[in-house]
């Protein structure tokens, strides 16, 4: 691969290593810098010693990888607010009892079904200073307050530790969270919450003060909340107000990604801004003024657009064209791509865990790699079809390069992307072009009303599209199982694939063959581990039971009828099914006693009858039985006690005591997410 022939590729590809190492290992912070010392003292030798000789270039490049290999632990610990003693997780109190919290509201999330949720940032704890980032939930009222960005509050009350996921498999969001170093969540009534005088005005509160203008004066054109809320994601990113089945067309048609703003956007607003300064001279003095209008133009879009991940990597990389345009010379993408992602990244090293930033740079990087290889194949004469042709080389270089991530994350590919960017993208440069101009005349709160209603029909006519495409869901392959060993395996083939294809030779053949030996190595391997385990799961399901036993690829599933006729369909059932690579083969009723590996489990259900002198090794208590607990305690004498979701939390408070009093393990799954045994 010539884009590793690239000095700045290796030196990003150490330090990202660098970054990912720290996510998994902490060196201790003397120890990291006195390796940053010794390796900076040693880099500076090699380059004066050898500055003009061939010889020794090895040891130079070599030291060269290791500093930006500790360069990029440096810069993860740097900014990771969990290494700072001002981090308010570092401060145990706060999880334990009531402080006094004074908070900013930073941003507004995706509001849940009760109540409305923010990124907010902590000042103080009482009168201590504390730093951080938090979740802010507070309980919908019926006056439904709301509060804008930069608000102070002052809260009494408990922080929230992020919990694990609740069942086996399902989506990590305490992980997601921490990879935005946001550590706690913090629950709150309007009532209890004091609000500040004087409101924080920074770059989010402006950027929050301009979208919350232009969607007022294209509210009071009746613009239709259901495209609004769609153009706002568009044109601004802010997806918070789409409806869940809006989002669901989006993902099924696989076009979900216009509806976050990224390369594709960017290229518009920069294709846009470049059409209208055309009149300006291309003078010194008029080219100097037309790239500052066109970078100015491109960080307030991206500040509008809330700097997301994939707002600020395509902000930064059109910027080095718009710079590489202006001095003339021929920009070469990969340099650009590489400056973008080691410039990102030494700001915000966290946005390398985020899927937006890695999918998004994935599908550029095969655009420019694969998509003119895909060219090749068929050089059309006429312009319609060498249109079509392009989009179509773009969308399957995109895809083939994200589709294993993508399998990996969402367990589903959308069979009809081709037809789907076939028609969306020439559909939405139009729009992308009439909102931006729409947006700019709402900002100024001057829209005539036919292009507002021209945008509204566009959007309109956009969705029934998307929603035709995304009915078929026959072509929707779902629930798709992919371990990570295959993620990787797969990308080795892809990777070797396309450079043999590139420049055939019998060597880069070898290679590819080898990579789908590899493949099948991963498959047979994961495939004899399934094989090899057996698992009997306690599952949180709120106010009803489900148990499941393991054996292999096969599950059998214990519940009452009612939860047995729609079990396929229950989500904690079905992310255990993917994450396991097994399917469902049998479903019982529940029953009292079961034997695992060697151990006795009793069910005690509601009826709060149970036998003498069974001495069970694990009780699993469900749907709130009246017994006398302790008197239970004494008689069964287990070794660990469990109540699933179905028992009311006051009582199971009053068990877990009782359990401590009596030094026996207590697992609620409502506290502790599910249980599980295992062999």
């Amino acid at each position: 691969m010539k884009v590793l022939q690239f000095p700045l590729a290796r030196i990003t590809i150490g330090f990202i290593s660098g970054i990912l190492f720290t996510n998994y290992f902490h060196l201790p912070l003397s120890l990291l810098f006195i390796l940053l010392f010794i390796s900076i003292s040693i880099f500076g030798a090699l380059y004066f010693l050898f500055r003009n000789k061939s010889k020794n270039v090895f040891y130079f490049g070599l030291t060269t990888y290791l500093l930006s290999f500790l360069i990029g632990i440096s810069t993860q610990v740097i900014h990771t607010d969990y290494f700072q003693k001002s981090n308010y997780i570092n401060n145990t109190t706060v999880f334990e009892q009531p402080h006094s919290i004074s908070i900013i509201i930073r941003e507004k999330l995706k509001s849940s079904p009760f109540s409305d949720r923010y990124i907010a940032i902590i000042n103080r704890v009482n009168e201590k200073k504390q730093t951080g980032r938090i979740i802010l939930n507070i309980q919908k009222d019926s006056l439904h307050h709301e509060f804008e960005i930069g608000t102070p509050l002052l809260i009494e009350g408990v922080l929230s530790k992020n919990r694990p996921p609740n069942n086996p498999n399902q989506f990590d969001y305490s992980k997601y969270l921490k990879n935005k170093q946001i550590y706690a969540q913090l629950y709150a009534d309007v009532d209890e919450i004091k609000i500040g005088s004087e409101i924080e005005k920074n770059i989010w509160y402006y950027s929050s003060k301009l979208r919350t203008r232009i969607i007022h004066n294209l509210e009071k054109n009746n613009f239709n909340k259901t495209e609004l809320n769609v153009a706002i994601a568009l044109i601004m990113g802010q997806q918070q107000d789409i409806s869940p089945e809006i989002i669901r067309d989006y993902q099924y048609a696989g076009a979900v990604h216009i509806l976050s703003v990224s390369g594709l956007h960017i290229g518009f607003i920069l294709l846009f801004v470049t059409f209208i300064l055309k009149p300006i001279p291309n003078t010194k003095r008029g080219s100097f003024l037309k790239l500052l209008i066109i970078l100015t133009s491109l960080f307030t879009f991206g500040i509008i657009a809330g700097l997301a991940p994939s707002v600020v990597r395509s902000v930064t990389m059109f910027s080095f064209v718009a710079i590489g345009n202006h001095l003339r010379r021929s920009v070469n993408i990969y340099h650009t791509l590489l400056v973008s992602i080691l410039l990102i990244l030494l700001f915000e090293p966290s946005f390398l865990f985020d899927v937006g930033f890695q999918l998004s740079y994935l599908a550029l990087f095969f655009i420019i790699w694969l998509q003119p290889l895909l060219a090749s194949i068929w050089l059309p004469k006429n312009k319609v079809s060498k249109y079509i042709w392009d989009i179509l080389t773009v969308s399957f270089a995109a895809q083939i390069g994200t589709l294993p991530l993508s399998i990996y994350y969402f367990h589903q590919f959308p069979g009809l992307f081709f037809v789907t960017n076939l028609i969306i993208i020439p559909f939405l440069s139009i729009i992308m072009i009439l909102g931006v101009f729409v947006m700019l005349l709402a900002a100024f709160n001057s829209i005539p009303v036919f292009l507002s209603q021209l945008l509204e029909w566009s959007i309109y006519y956009l969705n029934k599209i998307i929603n035709a495409i995304a009915s078929l869901e026959q072509f929707i392959i779902q629930d798709i199982p992919l371990h990570f060993y295959l993620l990787l395996s797969s990308y080795l083939v892809v990777i070797t694939a396309i450079i043999w294809l590139k420049k055939p030779s019998f060597n880069k053949l070898v290679m590819t063959l080898v990579s789908i030996i590899i493949v099948q190595i991963s498959c047979l391997g994961i495939q004899r581990n399934i094989q090899n385990e057996q698992e009997w799961i306690v599952f949180n399901i709120k106010r009803n039971t489900l148990l499941a036993e393991r054996n292999g690829e096969n599950i059998t599933v214990y519940a009452n009828d009612s939860i047995l006729k729609t079990v396929q369909k229950n989500n904690a059932l079905k992310s255990y099914r993917i994450g396991n690579l097994s399917s469902l083969r049998e479903k019982k009723e529940l029953q009292n006693i079961f034997y695992f590996n060697g151990k006795k489990i009793f069910i005690l259900d509601s009826s709060g009858v149970f036998p003498r002198n069974i001495n069970p090794d694990v009780i699993i208590l469900t749907h709130s039985p009246k017994i006398n607990f302790d008197r239970l305690l004494q008689t069964m004498k287990p070794k660990m006690v469990v109540a699933d979701g179905s028992n009311y939390k006051t009582i199971q408070k009053q068990w877990k005591v009782t359990c401590m009093k009596q030094k026996i393990p207590f697992h609620a799954t409502s506290e502790k997410g599910y249980y599980k045994l295992s062999y």
